[in-house]
């Protein structure tokens, strides 16, 4: 079994709203074959706590307003390892110390990695045409 559609449309809005916020060493986990619970882990690291809540409210106001409720969440009042469950998405955002001594990563390590490039570039293919078509109507307002 691999992560389904919708699993990877939530994943593409999980990553950018991630790097919108500095998040760093992204990682995405196709864990769907050992859990029937769920898809995908994005793994996330953030520099401090206070960037560690920023990323993980982001995702959640993103995936929110995208017209995803959270199931559960855990560990903000700490923000040393946040984790936003989201059925088919589990997010996992970790302080570096956090993340280097929970290891997620070796404990899925059989679980195969889902290339967050395209994922990246497909959530910037929209973004840059919204961006094309603001200019357009900006010009066009201007000429008249």
């Amino acid at each position: 079994m691999t992560a389904t559609a919708h699993s990877r449309e939530l994943l593409k809005v999980a990553v950018a709203a991630a790097e919108s916020k500095a998040g760093e060493n992204l990682i995405a986990l196709d864990v769907s074959n050992p859990l029937p619970l769920a898809d995908i882990f994005l793994i996330v690291t953030g520099r401090s706590e206070r960037n560690v809540i920023a990323i993980a409210g982001e995702i959640e106001d993103q995936l929110i307003e995208a017209g995803h409720k959270p199931l559960r969440r855990e560990g903000r009042a700490a923000g040393r390892w946040v984790l936003v469950d989201f059925g088919d998405l589990v997010v996992h955002v970790f302080h570096d110390e956090e993340r280097e001594y929970y290891g997620l990563e070796r404990l899925w390590k059989d679980c195969p990695v889902i290339p967050l490039e395209l994922v990246s570039a497909a959530a910037a293919v929209p973004a840059a045409e919204s961006a094309e078509s603001t200019e357009i109507s900006e010009s066009a307002e201007a000429s008249e």
